[in-house]
């Protein structure tokens, strides 16, 4: 199973995080890890999603972009940690 970091900017509504959480689900995506924080401005939020499912993570990516109060959506690189040789050059 695949594991990929999601970034998402949205507006901060007590329903926006239960919306995306149901996506995530509906999709068949796991969450492995979850952070929430409140943008300074404190009418957006930022959410960091770690994912994991055997599906292509462009299908969850699709699905979250097109929620009402989502903003932005990254998929961010994962991180290769298999070779600890290549994780050091890849840091300089």
């Amino acid at each position: 199973m695949m594991q990929h970091q999601v970034a998402l900017q949205a507006r901060f509504n007590p329903e926006t995080l239960e919306r995306v959480l149901r996506v995530v689900r509906h999709r068949g995506f796991h969450i492995c890890a979850m952070n929430m924080e409140t943008a300074p401005d404190a009418q957006n939020i930022n959410i960091e999603l770690t994912v994991a499912s055997p599906r292509p993570v462009e299908l969850l990516f699709s699905q979250l972009s097109k929620l009402v109060d989502v903003a932005c959506v990254e998929i961010q690189q994962p991180h290769i940690t298999t070779n600890p040789r290549l994780s050091a050059k890849e840091e300089k």
